[in-house]
């Protein structure tokens, strides 16, 4: 074990979060130069759909980083961010016709971060108690997403509004980085926190040498009396609840509705953010504030008609440029060694 936990502690923090530093550091320049050679209103309007487009991509990467780093793909966060999503929204609608306005948001959120958890559950039970392809597990889970919320959507349902930015006292009148970061709603905030304790849970705790571990060299893990399965069982539960969460995100405090296949793709993205970012939350971090830049400047583009050209071309560049980024940084990353790998202890 003394091996195999050498090879997990190389693949900790040290490179993965100083890449993600570094991402983060050339996103925070473009920003300041759009800032100072375009205009403050717009540099700051920019900044903080930055950090809005981010907030999904993020949970989502979370999600999938947790899974794989036990061992277990998971493409299925689209179809857990859609259903949460779904549920979240049901349950704003019809909660908030006789509970409390605050009370029924944080009810839906709780829902829709219970649904996320509880298809993460049904992901683990199909890769490890079925030894199932995960990617056609993951598969299983997007198309029953995309089924059961467009055949149960009802046009015209409305809720009583949704999360509202809660300004941190003096902090949110700081010039840009005040409206920011420091005047968001509520789970905007707590996506921040969740990076960083997600960061240090992985590198800095056992559960997280115990995650590595399993995701790296399972029978090495198994032969010193860690429980594969239950560990593998226990995060893929757990990081369906970040996905949970993002779902929660788009309907309780980006958008306030529910539109079919609203999730446009964003689970896919959060995977290329995960592997941008390899598989460290700080690194993914730094990838989803990427993508949210460049979807930012490119939406920023087109309301100021720089160009006159259709405005789907602006809505394809930060897809664009993240399979170029991709194409060129991708093959670089290595995975968990044993991801994809169905354990058996015999």
């Amino acid at each position: 074990m003394t091996t195999s936990t050498a090879t997990v502690e190389k693949q900790g923090s040290g490179i993965s979060a100083r890449t993600g530093w570094i991402i983060l550091g050339v996103v925070l320049v473009a920003a300041g130069l759009i800032y100072y050679f375009y205009n403050p209103l717009a540099a700051t309007a920019v900044y903080a759909s930055t950090l809005r487009q981010s907030t999904p991509l993020i949970l989502g990467a979370l999600c999938g980083l947790i899974g794989e780093r036990s061992g277990v793909i998971n493409i299925g966060i689209e179809g857990q961010m859609l259903m949460a999503a779904f549920l979240a929204f049901m349950a704003n609608v019809y909660l908030g016709q006789f509970l409390p306005f605050g009370l029924t948001l944080f009810l839906a959120a709780v829902i829709g971060v219970t649904t996320g958890a509880l298809i993460g559950l049904f992901l683990a039970w199909m890769s490890v108690a079925l030894k199932m392809d995960q990617i056609i597990g993951g598969t299983i889970i997007n198309t029953l997403a995309l089924g059961f919320t467009s055949y149960f959507y009802v046009v015209g349902l409305t809720t009583r509004g949704k999360l509202q930015a809660i300004p941190i006292g003096p902090l949110a009148d700081i010039p840009l980085i005040g409206p920011v970061l420091f005047n968001n709603p509520p789970i905007t905030y707590l996506t921040i926190i969740l990076i960083f304790v997600v960061q240090f849970g992985l590198f800095r705790t056992v559960w997280g040498l115990r995650t590595r571990s399993v995701g790296e060299h399972p029978s090495a893990a198994d032969t010193v009396g860690i429980n594969v399965h239950r560990t593998r069982y226990i995060n893929v539960t757990l990081a369906g609840a970040f996905a949970g969460l993002a779902g929660a995100y788009l309907t309780l405090e980006a958008v306030g509705s529910f539109e079919r296949a609203m999730t446009n793709g964003r689970g896919f993205v959060a995977l290329a953010v995960m592997i941008f970012g390899r598989w460290t939350p700080l690194g993914a971090w730094g990838a989803a504030l990427l993508f949210g830049f460049l979807t930012a400047v490119a939406t920023q583009f087109q309301f100021a008609g720089v160009l006159d050209i259709p405005h789907q071309v602006f809505g394809m560049i930060p897809y664009v440029l993240t399979i170029v980024v991709l194409a060129g940084f991708g093959g670089r990353a290595r995975p968990p060694a044993a991801v994809g790998q169905p354990y058996d202890p015999e």
